[in-house]
């Protein structure tokens, strides 16, 4: 009896079940769907703009020398990278160099091209004292655009480069007066100078590089050099200045515009007009790590388009 009880209430606990499945199956048909949830709205994939292989030098409207290196014609100008190289072909070598890297921009009006170059450095050096160097930046343009281009390393016979160099220390005299003897040498002390008792043609003697007619010595109206050279060893200040520039140190950075003419009488200088393809170049001084001379950066021939 007991066998048969059990039996029984199996089967009726099957059966129940069997008859709520069936139930709840009946339920589900009976209901209508549920809307399928919206789909979600894909997200768009910001753009990723390939880094800039080429300077491009953008038009922008107005005449003359391009000198402001914060002004809103650069807002359209693409940046390049330009990586920067240890100097290890002649000595001295600079094998760590200060600065890796420059940022640079390019625009022209038709008539003036300038590039602006963009570095970090912490610190100022425009100062030239004894055993003391000066922050500085150059951009060098091959003469013959047409011509395979010479080395980067400052050209080569027959393949002469203009080389344009900013000077920290150019700016400063620019911006704030030439330093006097006390202003560098605080502690110095001198009883006289041979040009307070000497004719100007005496004292010449005594005028070191002033006398020698160094050009580099002379009082400035820009702060950069306008320069040719064909190779290691031959730069040459031109005798007449065509080069324009300026230069802000700003949060932490130097921003630095060197513009030129892009036609001129300069037989020494190339001649641009929109539309050509050229390349340039670009060394990098920082004072503060004692670069100086061949202690530099340096970097490749860069692509540079100068556009219609």
């Amino acid at each position: 009896m007991q066998t048969t009880a059990r039996t029984f209430r199996t089967f009726a606990a099957i059966a129940i079940a069997a008859v709520m499945t069936t139930t709840a199956a009946v339920t589900a048909l009976a209901q209508p769907p549920k809307p399928a949830a919206p789909a979600k709205p894909a997200t768009a994939r910001p753009s990723v703009r390939a880094p800039a292989t080429t300077i491009t030098a953008v038009r922008v409207p107005g005449t003359g020398p391009i000198n402001d290196a914060f002004g809103k014609h650069w807002a359209g100008a693409r940046p390049m990278k330009v990586a920067m190289l240890p100097q290890s072909v002649t000595l001295p070598h600079n094998p760590a160099p200060a600065v890796t890297g420059l940022t640079v921009r390019a625009v022209h009006n038709g008539t003036w091209v300038a590039f602006l170059i963009e570095w970090k450095d912490d610190t100022v050096s425009d100062k030239i004292v004894l055993d003391n160097f000066g922050d500085q930046v150059a951009i060098q343009l091959p003469i013959d655009t047409k011509a395979a281009p010479p080395s980067p390393m400052m050209g080569n016979p027959g393949g002469r480069v203009n080389i344009i160099q900013w000077r920290a220390a150019f700016q400063h005299d620019i911006d704030k007066g030439p330093p006097t003897t006390k202003s560098l040498y605080p502690n110095s002390w001198a009883d006289v100078y041979p040009d307070e008792v000497l004719s100007a043609n005496d004292a010449r003697p005594y005028s070191g590089a002033l006398g020698l007619e160094n050009p580099i010595s002379r009082g400035r109206a820009t702060p950069v050099l306008d320069q040719f050279a064909e190779g290691w060893g031959s730069m040459t200040v031109k005798p007449d200045q065509h080069a324009l520039g300026s230069g802000v140190h700003r949060n932490g950075a130097w921003h630095v515009v060197i513009t030129r003419p892009m036609a001129s009488d300069d037989q020494n200088a190339p001649r641009l007009v929109p539309g050509d393809r050229t390349v340039a170049a670009f060394a990098v001084w920082e004072g503060g790590a004692r670069e100086v001379g061949a202690r530099k950066a340096w970097s490749a021939w860069i692509p540079v388009v100068v556009a219609r």
